[in-house]
């Protein structure tokens, strides 16, 4: 109970020092404490679940399997966010979805891959490696790819952003407090494991509430635009999938580990994209902005593509 009053001070202290001040202000003066502390605060939690499955071994498989983690690399750091360029530019999204988009091709898979490799009988470990570095790479990564994607495809419409400033505030909400549930496990571990299960529901539960959210602020735009928006989201799942599974398999790993590196390659960190739209831009009417909208559509309908892909591997291992 103590450690869990700890790690609720801490994730709180995180999310007030991420915030920017006019949000802060904004929060006083609207109480739109949803998407100002409740979303940040969930994504903080949400790393947190992340964290406590996780120990420093997991990352030095990185160095026994420099293969295997190659080609995730490769495909979650150039061919995503190029993939996703592709997208966006053919299905001529309109400026702040094209973004929205860019930000969910630049999200590391998180707790959700993991869930899923284990359930199409991937390699698990492998899994939880790549997410733990990419978690931690990404806070780099993402602030870059998503400045000059608003530059391309936004112009002179595009807010001004602060790459450093983004990058701190993702490190906060999302680096530190998979350190913390890391840095618990490995002191009080059996801590850890009595919170871990209760810990992971909550954390789905919050996940689902985000994507609903972020789908019901822009309800509107959503339905304007989900000709368009929809199938890019499907398309982007579709083709990473494919390219993950193939470029494994041509490269020789075993079927194992190959629909590991695809669902890594194939499956983004929804509330991730969510809240970093957020911190981005704000709507007009204070809700979440139209940057957050296609990872809200992609958190719903990527299991329309996932769930056939998985039966297929586990028909496939069953075979």
């Amino acid at each position: 109970m103590r450690a869990g009053i700890v790690v609720t001070a801490v994730l709180v202290a995180l999310v007030m020092a991420s915030v920017p001040a006019q949000a802060q202000e904004q929060t006083e003066e609207d109480s739109d404490v949803l998407l100002d502390v409740v979303l940040p605060l969930s994504l903080a939690f949400i790393m947190f679940s992340l964290g406590l499955g996780l120990t420093v071994e997991d990352f030095s498989l990185v160095l026994r399997e420099p293969k295997a983690f190659g080609i995730g690399v490769a495909n979650q750091m150039v061919v995503l966010p190029s993939v996703g360029f592709a997208i966006a530019t053919l299905a001529d999204l309109d400026g702040e979805l094209a973004v929205g988009l860019m930000i969910l091709a630049c999200c590391p898979g998180g707790v959700t891959s993991n869930i899923l490799t284990k359930l199409a009988k991937g390699d698990t470990a492998l899994s939880i490696s790549y997410t733990a570095v990419f978690s931690v790479v990404t806070v780099l990564t993402l602030p870059l790819i998503v400045g000059f994607s608003m530059d391309h495809f936004m112009g002179e419409d595009s807010p001004s952003i602060d790459v450093i400033t983004l990058g701190i505030q993702m490190f906060l909400l999302t680096t530190v407090p998979v350190f913390i549930g890391m840095g618990l496990r490995r002191s009080r571990p059996e801590i850890a494991n009595g919170m871990e299960k209760g810990v992971n529901t909550t954390a789905v539960v919050l996940f689902a509430i985000i994507v609903l959210a972020a789908i019901a602020t822009n309800w509107d735009l959503l339905m304007e635009n989900i000709g368009t928006l929809g199938p890019a989201v499907v398309a982007l799942n579709v083709i990473m999938l494919t390219i993950g599974f193939q470029s494994a398999k041509l490269l020789g790993l075993e079927s194992m580990r190959a629909t590991t590196v695809s669902i890594e390659s194939g499956i983004q960190n929804a509330t991730v994209g969510i809240a970093v739209g957020k911190l981005i831009l704000t709507a007009e009417d204070g809700g979440l902005s139209a940057l957050s909208l296609p990872s809200g559509v992609y958190g719903v309908m990527m299991y329309l593509v996932i769930i056939p892909f998985m039966y297929w591997r586990i028909a496939s291992q069953d075979a």
